[in-house]
């Protein structure tokens, strides 16, 4: 494993995930409600903005490695996932939301590393609407984290409706990929 700027972000950001998730169990006289909601949603922020900057400096500084191709995609599907499920055991989202969204990362890595031994991995890079669901599933995932009105903005309503048209795009992205795949799927 290369040690390089990139892969440490990487691994900053699997770090943060029982950090995003610690705030909302610890005792009430530690943090106040709003307080967990603040922090956890700032952590969450962070560490969804090393998503993107860890895959810029690896190509800025050439700084590519196949184990940093394969930790950042699982960093991501486990930060969304442990986010997901504390928020439906928060109350803050649907199960079935939950189930759409981490059901169709793993589908679609498996399909990828199937893909890849087939040799075909380019049909299903990653596209568009694939970085599209990402940044509504950041985005919603972060609003309901926070959970608190904001200057008159409702954050919960504004949550819920990112984050199911987040599923929507989970699922849509899905279709494409294993449309994209479906020519070797059936050889």
């Amino acid at each position: 494993m290369p040690l390089n700027l990139p892969n440490l972000l990487t691994w900053l950001r699997i770090l943060f995930i029982p950090l995003v998730i610690g705030v909302f169990y610890l005792p009430a006289s530690w943090l106040s409600a709003t307080e967990a909601n603040l922090i956890a949603t700032v952590l969450f922020i962070v560490a969804a903005a090393t998503d993107w900057l860890d895959g810029y400096l690896a190509r800025k500084l050439n700084q590519t490695s196949a184990f940093g191709a394969f930790l950042d995609p699982v960093a991501d599907k486990l930060m969304v996932a442990a986010a997901l499920i504390v928020l439906v055991d928060l109350d803050r989202t649907h199960s079935v939301i939950a189930l759409i969204i981490i059901g169709r990362e793993i589908a679609i890595s498996a399909l990828r590393e199937w893909m890849a031994k087939a040799g075909k991995s380019g049909s299903v890079a990653v596209s568009f609407i694939g970085k599209l669901k990402t940044a509504f599933q950041m985005i919603s995932i972060s609003l309901l984290l926070y959970w608190e009105p904001l200057a008159g903005i409702p954050i919960q309503m504004l949550g819920h409706l990112l984050i199911a048209l987040a599923a929507l795009l989970t699922l849509l992205s899905m279709f494409y990929y294993l449309r994209m795949a479906a020519k070797t799927l059936r050889e």
